[in-house]
């Protein structure tokens, strides 16, 4: 958690129905002037996907959802109890549902302390995991920042499985999101906390983003990188309320006016009552003294204190003021479900999912649903694998999506096209599928008649093949694979200073190999759209289970 990130969004998004995602302010330069005007025209057409308008042409409010959550994780300083607890019960008193990320260490230290009381007033909110120790070395990026992709997933899973092993013991529940302590992010953390039961990253960072707004990533819904979350918190001496008010009530408005949206607003229990960070404390620069070392952080005074949780108090009875809806993590996966894995595609569906495939490779927008390239890659390629087959489907459905793959596909890189017969591609397209079946991941190349190409290369090939299959006609007896490149991977940041500037890491850390992973990943990289159409009252209220 970065609590001094200033954030931009990424621009607005050009959401075409039925075509691969593409910024308008590219269009230009990428598309033609006519396919701008075209962009505009689809545009148009799915208005009321962005923004809905009532008959009088009047743009409709959309409902604005705020997610509130903590980051409990002081396990020193025992004054930080209290905090989470005065927290917790001002919430319960006020209706308002909170998600109280805690950590494995501070679950055992309350348990310790025989803090039962402030298990039990964070008990009435959503209970979410914050990694098993947080600070104390090594945090996740550290661990994994040295191994590859299925070691560090494996290692992932055994370092925190205990944590939330615990956090259910104490908690009598399962938690329900996870998110990295401060700036340790790592993208093995999200099919790993899936294998062990949790959908939702709720945290915040620059590592990647989507126009900040939610988005999946690695089968999971992020809430991370959210627009507006700076502009929510307090300075250092907490007298910015008003300011903080009037930002919130900017950003309510937008999303308002915009079809409706979620602000993601966070606080640590601990920053309540400390001057200093228990952490930075005892464990900056890579520092690991033994317990009986360990140092309390200094203290505010009474009146500082006191205005911290008036700052607080006021801050959520303003926000009460607005038509807004307090969610918690779970919550967000009702607002923000994954349509595409319900959904059953159509031979029309794939047509279109198939003309929509680009050389720069990349997620897919369309009217209901939305797909990542590696699973666009796996609906195709079950289509045309079933018709060799002679066995094709009327439907096809996805089972999940796809990882991306394990590495580079340096060796496999292409400079220009090449022409391969169409009984080798057939062959490569069981392949594919014998891989996705077995390992359900994108493979790191594909073999051709024995050569390895780039799996971006064959996603293009394979889409003119589906597409003509599509139409009736037989494939080409000569396939051509040309250069492309995993276009979504530019979501995914540049590895600067900046990205890993927690205090907590050792001199000299560097999470370059871990974001070059990040961006294979990006194959699983999608948008997540806020579901106002369907399954909603006209209050807004969240569909019930």
């Amino acid at each position: 958690m970065r609590p001094d990130k200033d954030r931009e969004g990424m621009g607005l998004l050009a959401r075409l129905p039925g075509t691969s995602f593409c910024p308008l302010k590219r269009a230009a330069a990428t598309c033609g002037l006519a396919a701008l005007i075209f962009a505009g025209a689809l545009l148009a057409r799915a208005g009321d996907r962005v923004a809905p308008q009532s008959a009088s042409g009047v743009r409709k409010a959309g409902p604005v959802y705020v997610i509130l959550w903590f980051d409990t994780e002081d396990y020193v300083l025992p004054q930080s109890d209290d905090s989470a607890k005065r927290i917790a019960e001002f919430l319960t008193s006020q209706g308002v549902h909170a998600t109280f990320k805690v950590v494995g260490e501070k679950a055992r230290t309350l348990e310790r302390r025989h803090r039962e009381d402030v298990i039990a007033a964070l008990d009435r909110h959503a209970i979410a995991y914050h990694s098993n120790y947080h600070s104390w070395h090594a945090s996740p990026a550290e661990y994994e920042a040295r191994l590859d992709w299925q070691d560090g997933v494996e290692e992932f899973v055994r370092r925190e499985q205990p944590g939330i092993d615990d956090i259910r013991r104490i908690f009598g529940r399962m938690p329900t999101a996870y998110g990295q302590p401060g700036s340790s992010w790592c993208p093995e953390a999200q099919p790993a906390v899936r294998k062990m039961g949790i959908r939702v990253y709720l945290d915040d960072g620059e590592q990647i983003g989507l126009d900040g707004k939610p988005f999946w990533y690695g089968g999971v819904l992020n809430i991370f990188d959210m627009k507006y979350i700076s502009d929510l918190r307090p300075n250092d001496s907490w007298t910015n309320i008003e300011e903080v008010k009037a930002n919130f009530k900017k950003a309510y408005t937008a999303l308002s006016q915009s079809g409706g949206g979620l602000i993601s607003i966070y606080f640590h229990p601990c920053e309540f009552i400390h001057k200093e960070f228990w952490d930075a404390v005892n464990f900056s620069h890579g520092a690991e003294p033994p317990r009986s070392e360990w140092k309390l952080p200094p203290v505010k005074t009474p009146e500082e204190q006191a205005r911290t949780f008036a700052f607080f108090e006021k801050f959520v009875e303003y926000m009460k003021t607005l038509p807004v809806q307090f969610v918690t993590a779970p919550e967000t996966l009702k607002l923000y479900p994954d349509v595409a894995q319900t959904h059953s595609f159509s031979r029309q569906d794939l047509s279109e999912i198939a003309r929509s495939v680009q050389p720069a490779v990349s997620f897919q927008v369309h009217d209901g649903y939305d797909l990542s390239a590696s699973e666009v890659l796996w609906l195709l390629n079950t289509y045309v694998s079933r018709v060799i087959e002679k066995a094709p489907s009327q439907f096809i459905e996805l089972h999940g999506t796809p990882l991306g793959p394990n590495s580079d596909s340096m060796d496999a890189s292409m400079s220009g096209e090449v022409n391969v017969p169409w009984y080798q591609f057939q062959w490569a397209i069981q392949d594919v599928e014998s891989a996705l079946q077995v390992n359900a991941q994108v493979p790191t190349v594909v073999w051709v008649g024995g050569n390895p190409y780039p799996p971006e290369s064959y996603l293009v090939a394979l889409a003119n093949v589906a597409g003509k299959l599509l139409e009736g006609k037989q494939p080409p007896q000569e396939i051509t694979l040309a250069p492309a490149q995993l276009d979504a991977a530019k979501y995914v940041a540049k590895n600067t200073p900046q990205v890993w500037s927690w205090p907590i890491f050792r001199p000299g850390f560097n999470g370059k190999h871990l974001l070059d992973l990040a961006r294979l990943q990006a194959w699983t990289l999608k948008p997540a759209q806020l579901e106002t159409s369907q399954g909603r009252t006209a209050s807004g209220a969240l569909p019930k289970n």
